[in-house]
């Protein structure tokens, strides 16, 4: 394993501490598509039980750091220049029908900045991160973005809207996770990603993924948290991406 900080050490034993719970929940969610109460109430309290062990175990080490998470908002501690940006499960829906492709989503931000990134998909057994200066990694390995130049050979991911607005040159995908389509453009998976009212939580721990592998990312900090336009790619289709999408 490369060298990594105290922090990310701990964002990585958080997020397997947490899988734990995704894991056996999806599991059990084959006997649930047929019960009365269906599976809705069933993921409510997979997301809920998930975010709690992860303040939990962040707040063990680092007892002032505030929060941002998706189910329970903003927790502002008394260090309010260090926030975790939680995602318990993106991809809920995905989660809910039985769909293997989801993922744990942390982000620690300092002074404005995404400094660290965490993605992790549970099923998989696939971690993707990155840290300011050092590089992105999927399962401890180095990563870049993709070379393409070429749009005719490039795939993009987007979310519903995006694939009924936009040029159709595009070879487009809908995967319904937006941390783990952030990620796949990190490894080069994918060539490119846009989203538009996004929250932050969704795409925080992605958005440093993809510049430590050496791609572009908009300046999310622009928007307001919960309407966020974001655009990310490769450095080489970055403009290209752009100018196929300017009215979306």
């Amino acid at each position: 394993m490369n060298s990594i900080s105290p922090n990310l050490n701990l964002m990585i034993k958080a997020c397997e501490k947490a899988s734990r719970v995704i894991i056996r929940d999806f599991g059990e969610l084959e006997n649930l598509q047929v019960s009365k109460k269906g599976p809705k109430d069933f993921v409510t309290k997979t997301d809920k039980r998930v975010e709690k062990i992860l303040i939990d175990e962040l707040t063990k080490s680092k007892r002032n750091y505030s929060f941002i998470t998706e189910e329970s908002g903003k927790i502002i501690n008394n260090n309010k220049d260090n926030f975790w940006i939680i995602d318990p499960i993106d991809g809920t829906t995905n989660f809910l029908h039985g769909i293997p492709h989801f993922a744990i989503s942390l982000a620690l931000k300092t002074n404005d900045e995404i400094v660290t990134g965490l993605v992790f998909d549970p099923i998989k057994n696939e971690i993707f991160y990155a840290e300011k200066h050092c590089g992105s990694f999927f399962n401890n390995n180095r990563v870049r973005v993709s070379k393409k130049a070429d749009l005719d050979e490039c795939i993009f991911a987007t979310n519903n809207s995006g694939i009924k607005n936009v040029h159709p040159k595009l070879n487009l995908r809908s995967t319904g996770c937006a941390a783990l389509d952030l990620a796949y453009v990190g490894c080069g998976r994918f060539d490119g990603y846009f989203h538009n009212k996004i929250n932050i939580w969704d795409i925080a721990a992605g958005k440093i993924i993809v510049e430590e592998a050496g791609g572009k990312v908009n300046d999310i900090f622009s928007y307001k948290e919960n309407n966020i336009d974001i655009r990310a790619a490769s450095s080489n289709i970055f403009d290209k991406m752009l100018e196929n999408i300017d009215k979306f």
